[in-house]
């Protein structure tokens, strides 16, 4: 089989884009292989399974017409701007199929070192890679925009992190891999390329928008919506910088991410943010802040006049809380099994998580629960309450409003990836053993569907799981 990968962003968008080759893998061997994505993508799973296929997933085959490069990008990271960043460990293979810049990007995270690698060693460990796979296949799996996970290969090559580790390479598939980063990187360089990436972007993204004010809206409304998803499911990002905020809004870089468990807007699983700046319940501000960034790269684009530019940037940023809240509020409802509900449902919302908080009740669990009480049976979910008068009382006001209990299990999840799950599987792989991650991700493939034998996946972590922090493996 031949694969056909274009290189259009290599072509398009030289000065971003330094030609590169992987590292060669001593060993490569193949861990998983997302078959349902390589199906969807047009791919032969057999063939990818073969020497060759592997070789391409390392990058160690190339196919013939494609560029390989590593990509420039800038960014905020924890909020102090670096220059240039870049992909210090991964490449851009090229773009698999589509037409007019509108293909989807396959990408290698563990390649080797680029130019952009600043001293590090530009590899991957098994572990991080997997990570990777599992929170952005039950990401999809929860609809929520994401990068996708096509394969795992461990290389055969050992990582020197605390310990040495077996590296691996993952294969991914995204929109593309434009980030406000991008955007900061460009217009620090030359208004010319900015103007040029505005347009690559436009015509692979938003194709119906009307100029560089409607790309703006465009993201500003995909990252409300996608903010408003995480929120919806517990999701933490754990490293929300400006070069990893997509222009597409699909989420990107699973580093130090994890799905919350006891309520907390608090919560924080990165080890690095000590300061908790993308803790749980700051992630919609964070966003905004990230819009406000990629705001000021498309000031030039906007007007020719400065004030006239930032009056127009200002007014359109401020629609991302407007567009936030209504996406949460109404996912929120519907978690609840609430149509509407009006204030009364806004209301009941903002006591429940008070009350959730106040509890330290498990989220995912409780909301699956609740689709229980809306059947009668209210024990289950009123036993994870320490306020139990107080819960009650929640509970009557809810009932009043007929919640549709068949509704809310078509939105809150079973089973999602929990932290301790996560753990094992990971540890196992990292020793040979795969079953656990298999079977992690058959759980979590279906989230929605409860199915015998799998309690486990639904249940919180047992409480000597202890303080649960994650890291970025680079």
């Amino acid at each position: 089989m031949s694969i056909a990968l274009g290189d259009q962003f290599a072509s398009e968008l030289p000065e971003m884009a330094i030609h590169w080759q992987a590292e060669a893998a001593p060993d490569p061997r193949l861990l998983v292989l997302n078959e349902a994505l390589a199906d969807e993508l047009g791919l032969d799973a057999a063939w990818l399974r073969s020497p060759e296929g592997v070789g391409l997933l390392v990058g160690g085959v190339v196919p013939d017409g494609a560029t390989p490069v590593a990509q420039g990008y800038a960014g905020h990271q924890f909020g102090g701007f670096v220059p240039r960043l870049g992909d210090g460990r991964a490449l851009l293979l090229g773009e698999l199929g589509g037409t007019g810049g509108r293909g989807r990007d396959l990408h290698l995270k563990g390649s080797g070192r680029t130019p952009f690698a600043r001293g590090g060693d530009g590899l991957a460990a098994v572990g991080p890679m997997l990570r990777e796979y599992i929170i952005s296949e039950a990401m999809h799996a929860l609809t929520i925009p994401t990068t996708r996970s096509l394969a795992v290969v461990a290389t055969g090559r050992p990582v020197h992190r605390e310990t040495t580790l077996p590296g691996a390479v993952l294969a991914r598939v995204a929109a593309s891999h434009l980030r406000v980063g991008s955007f900061q990187y460009a217009a620090s360089k030359d208004p010319k390329l900015l103007r040029r990436l505005a347009d690559y972007a436009i015509a692979r993204h938003y194709p119906d928008a009307d100029g560089y004010l409607g790309l703006f809206d465009a993201v500003v409304e995909a990252q409300a919506s996608l903010v408003a998803k995480w929120m919806l499911v517990g999701f933490v990002h754990g490293v929300m910088n400006t070069d990893n905020m997509t222009i597409s809004g699909e989420t990107i870089d699973y580093g130090p991410c994890a799905f919350m468990e006891a309520y907390d807007p608090v919560t924080v699983f990165s080890s690095i943010d000590h300061a908790g700046r993308y803790a749980y319940g700051n992630q919609p501000a964070a966003a905004e802040w990230n819009l406000a960034r990629f705001a000021e790269t498309l000031l030039p684009l906007l007007a020719d006049d400065p004030d006239a530019a930032i009056a127009i940037a200002t007014e359109s940023l401020g629609g991302f809380h407007r567009q936030y809240v209504t996406a949460w509020s109404a996912g929120m409802r519907a978690k609840l099994g609430l149509a509407n509900g009006g204030d009364e449902a806004t209301a009941l919302v903002s006591d429940l998580l008070a009350l959730l908080e106040g509890s330290h009740v498990d989220y995912t669990s409780f909301f699956r629960h609740l689709g229980q009480a809306a059947r009668g049976d209210a024990e289950p979910t009123r036993g994870l309450f320490v306020d139990l008068a107080g819960f009650d009382a929640w509970l009557s006001r809810w009932r009043a409003l007929d919640p549709d209990a068949d509704a809310m299990d078509l939105v809150n999840p079973v089973y999602i990836p929990r932290n301790h799950l996560v753990e094992e599987a990971l540890t196992a792989a990292t020793e040979g053993d795969l079953a656990p991650f298999e079977n992690l991700v058959t759980a979590i493939a279906a989230p929605y569907d409860e199915r015998p034998g799998l309690a486990r996946y639904a249940e919180p972590a047992p409480q000597d799981f202890g303080d649960y922090r994650t890291f970025c493996g680079t």
